[in-house]
């Protein structure tokens, strides 16, 4: 379990806390609006409102201690640059910060933003998944029921073919294609071996996704 938290509770914020919070981390979330404070305090670990500029606040709320904190402050830029630059002083090992346009992010990114999100790409809930498992390279919602994933094979999984691992029967996930040194084999059959190193593409329901993040 990681420490989160997020600074900026707007909907690109709510959507990234509540997601971090079902996938069983600790999250704490900071915004200047009583209102949006109350409405979220229920589904995440901590909602607390504060002004995020004022480094002695988040000190007090003993921020530095996080893993990782990530900023979605909406269309104050200066706040927005104000607040990574102060995260990254404290010593937050990983900062993330939303940016409203690519001179934005070029800003944030020079004074120590480890991540750049652009909201209109990355949303919330892919971004979620994606911050807190190593294995899980890409997340990508196609329902709300259905999503996609690129995961680095595991070791158990090397020099086995699709047959074997029976992904489906046991993960409820369906392989729709491996990444194999810049190669993409498509629609794989239960004879393709899995090498170290692979990449799989597979797809399946929000629950079988959730169990195999659990797993890793």
């Amino acid at each position: 379990m990681k420490q989160f938290v997020v600074i900026g509770l707007g909907r690109f914020g709510f959507s990234l806390a509540k997601t971090l919070y079902e996938l069983g981390h600790d999250v704490l979330g900071i915004d200047n609006d009583e209102e949006i404070v109350q409405s979220v305090a229920e589904s995440i670990t901590h909602a607390v409102k504060a002004d995020a500029t004022d480094e002695n606040a988040l000190k007090a709320l003993g921020v530095r201690n996080f893993d990782v904190a990530v900023v979605s402050i909406g269309n104050d830029i200066q706040s927005s640059i104000l607040v990574t630059l102060i995260l990254k002083e404290m010593g937050i090992k990983y900062v993330v910060a939303k940016a409203n346009s690519e001179l934005h992010g070029r800003v944030l990114k020079k004074i120590g933003a480890d991540r750049i999100v652009f909201p209109e790409r990355d949303m919330g809930i892919r971004v979620a998944h994606n911050l807190t498992l190593s294995n899980i390279l890409d997340y990508i919602e196609l329902s709300p029921e259905y999503s996609i994933i690129e995961i680095s094979a595991l070791p158990a999984w090397h020099d086995k073919s699709l047959r074997q691992l029976n992904m489906r029967t046991k993960y409820g996930l369906n392989v729709i294609a491996i990444k194999r040194n810049g190669n993409i084999i498509i629609s794989p059959n239960g004879d393709d071996m899995i090498l170290r190193g692979d990449i799989l593409a597979v797809v399946g329901h929000k629950d079988d996704i959730e169990n195999i993040e659990k797993h890793f």
